[in-house]
């Protein structure tokens, strides 16, 4: 796979403007899940001339040809990061709102161990835990 989104818009034919350049390297720069509105804000501070509406179908278009991935974390935003990223798994705190990315190696072997236990070869899956943080006394 290509290293950024912009190259992956270009590999898969898309014909970039400067508008939708600047959404990919906004998108690339995305530390946290934006959703439409947190790009549209990021954005405009780059194009002053970028609309809402650019974005959400830029948005769109990104997520039909695989560039990007949406999650829907509960919370009635759907959120946006590059599809081509490292396997993780998602811990949302349900306070704050927070997503926090995490890996680890018991749940990917028991996943596996699960799907051959059942019969099945696992070939991908995708964990959301919504979790609040534990009071300290």
């Amino acid at each position: 796979m290509k290293s950024t989104i912009l190259e992956r818009c270009e590999a898969n034919g898309l014909r970039m403007t400067d508008q939708r350049r600047t959404i990919a390297s906004v998108l690339e720069s995305a530390t946290d899940h934006p959703d439409v509105e947190e790009l549209y804000a990021r954005a405009s501070t780059v194009d002053a001339g970028i609309s809402l509406a650019t974005v959400y179908r830029t948005v769109k278009l990104f997520e039909e040809t695989g560039i990007l991935e949406k999650h829907e974390f509960g919370d009635g935003r759907a959120r946006y990061e590059a599809a081509d990223r490292d396997h993780h798994d998602h811990l949302i705190d349900m306070h704050s709102g927070e997503v926090i990315e995490f890996v680890d190696p018991d749940i990917e072997a028991l996943q596996e161990r699960i799907a051959a236990k059942l019969g099945y070869e696992l070939k991908g899956h995708r964990l959301e835990l919504y979790a609040v943080p534990i009071k300290k006394d």
